[in-house]
């Protein structure tokens, strides 16, 4: 090991990659091997205790193998052991790493667009906060130079630790009679489901494995995506039909007809499974949760998993069994919980397998659409994939100055606003109660719209209204002198 003049924070600062919701994001082409080696190294600068080995794993993107070899030699040239454990889901690689109180790093772009690319971090207490990406982007490390090697020898127990994590707590016939399909694509971990499902009773059907890497976002599905979904339930038959994001920490779980469940629904479908009574969730999550009347102690959040995560940190000083989910179907099981007399250990980061499998337990007398028919409140989410970012964050600050403007140039029919609400980016409750949130995304130069209607129809209706109208809006409009 040779030693440089190169600092980590100074890299970092010049390479275009951020943190955004939920990990550092950026380019393909922004990730070069001294990228990658500064928040590395810079990562286990600030972790409590110099670990002395770092859990490593992937997503199928194509960029992510070279993103691990720099990342794999930058610590051994410090010599750091790596325990590689290849291709697995974001939540299977948190898990092995808790199990062996080692910090853990996840290359992945979860479900951005393809020439993009990300990297997670986990320390030994789980998921990093905010304030520890602070100190990764500020730490001084000097970075030294290192040989880009072949990827390490993949180390299994990742997978079946996580397999067993599910079929140890679940009563082995939960899922006795339902037929489910699992679309593998290019997900994480469409290798690992089939074996989960299979040994709960479920007569399992697997299809549209993909070699291409799909980016498969839970927040923003797709038309195509959607009407795919039905086509499936009926030929195939399904009771159900599950698949994930690219990392497999975040689910799509559609009902017998081919109909997707909210993600927060189906967190909330979790939550009540497992009894859960503290629950931590985005602003952005169906308002209903609250007037569900299930949880005693609820705190709204930031978008992102590392603001729920600081949540659940602080439901841990007044409850024993806590957890969070987001919108877009991620669940965050913040304490160890026990069902049927047996326990499953706490995991604080987004995991995609646990709601499906506290959902479908719900349903063993029911269609999963019966068991969701209690919806009063109807949720639905895009994103314009086309909008400068600097203009994104434009319309979100004019319109918090002058909402009623906004909504006029968007073309929103209301009588009134009830709330405005900025939280995270703008998020207005008409006096009709419906909602319409406007939000720049953390991780792509992306604006999502999320909207709350009495109908699903009417919340569709907001959402392609807004992200139709929202590009062509004139900024000098909104102005609040005009």
């Amino acid at each position: 090991m040779v030693a440089t003049n190169i600092y980590s924070n100074h890299v970092i600062a010049h390479s275009g990659v951020a943190f955004g919701t939920s990990g550092a994001r950026g380019l393909v082409t922004q990730f070069t091997p001294q990228v990658c080696g500064a928040f590395t190294l810079a990562f286990v600068a600030i972790c409590r205790d110099k670990p002395h080995k770092v859990a490593i794993a992937m997503d199928n993107r194509p960029s992510s193998p070279d993103i691990v070899k720099a990342c794999v030699a930058a610590l051994k040239a410090i010599d750091i052991e790596v325990e590689f454990y290849g291709v697995v889901p974001t939540p299977a690689l948190a898990y092995a790493a808790q199990q062996k109180k080692i910090p853990a790093i996840m290359v992945t772009g979860s479900h951005i667009p393809f020439e993009r690319n990300g990297i997670k971090f986990y320390s030994t207490a789980g998921e990093i906060s905010k304030v520890d990406e602070q100190l990764i982007i500020n730490v001084l490390v000097p970075l030294p130079k290192f040989q880009l090697a072949s990827l390490p020898t993949i180390n299994q127990d990742a997978q079946k630790q996580y397999i067993n994590r599910y079929i140890d707590f679940f009563p082995s016939n939960i899922l006795q009679g339902k037929r489910v399909g699992i679309y593998l694509h290019s997900s994480a971990g469409r290798y690992m489901y089939e074996p989960i499902f299979s040994a709960l009773g479920a007569e399992v059907v697997v299809f549209g494995h993909s070699d291409d890497f799909i980016a498969i976002d839970t927040e923003a599905v797709s038309d195509d995506d959607r009407q795919n979904a039905k086509i499936w339930s009926e030929e195939l038959m399904l009771d159900a039909l599950f698949t994930t994001d690219g990392d497999g920490d975040r689910p799509l779980l559609a009902d017998e007809k081919g109909e997707y469940i909210a993600g927060d629904i189906l967190g909330l479908l979790a939550a009540q499974y497992l009894e859960i009574k503290s629950i931590a969730m985005p602003i952005n999550c169906n308002t209903q949760i609250e007037s569900c009347g299930i949880f005693k102690h609820l705190i709204r959040t930031k978008i992102g998993s590392p603001y729920v995560i600081a949540a659940l940190n602080e439901l841990a000083n007044s409850s024993t069994q806590f957890a969070g989910f987001e919108a877009n179907g991620g669940f965050l099981l913040g304490s160890d919980c026990t069902k049927n007399n047996v326990t499953i250990d706490r995991l604080m980061t987004r995991d995609a397998v646990l709601p499906v499998l506290c959902a479908l337990a719900l349903s063993q007398v029911k269609s999963l659409s019966q068991v969701v028919d209690f919806s009063k409140r109807f949720t639905y989410s895009d994103r314009d994939q086309n909008i400068d970012k600097q203009v994104a964050h434009t319309i979100i600050q004019l319109g918090l100055k002058s909402p009623y403007k906004l909504l006029n140039s968007l073309c929103v029919e209301h009588t009134g606003i009830l709330k405005i609400d900025d939280t995270d980016g703008l998020r207005i409750t008409l006096d009709n109660d419906d909602i319409i949130h406007l939000r720049p995304s953390g991780n792509a130069p992306e604006l999502r719209c999320y909207a709350e209607s009495s109908s699903l129809d009417k919340a569709k209706i907001l959402v392609k209204r807004t992200l139709t109208k929202v590009a062509a809006v004139d900024l000098k409009q909104l102005e609040p002198n005009r």
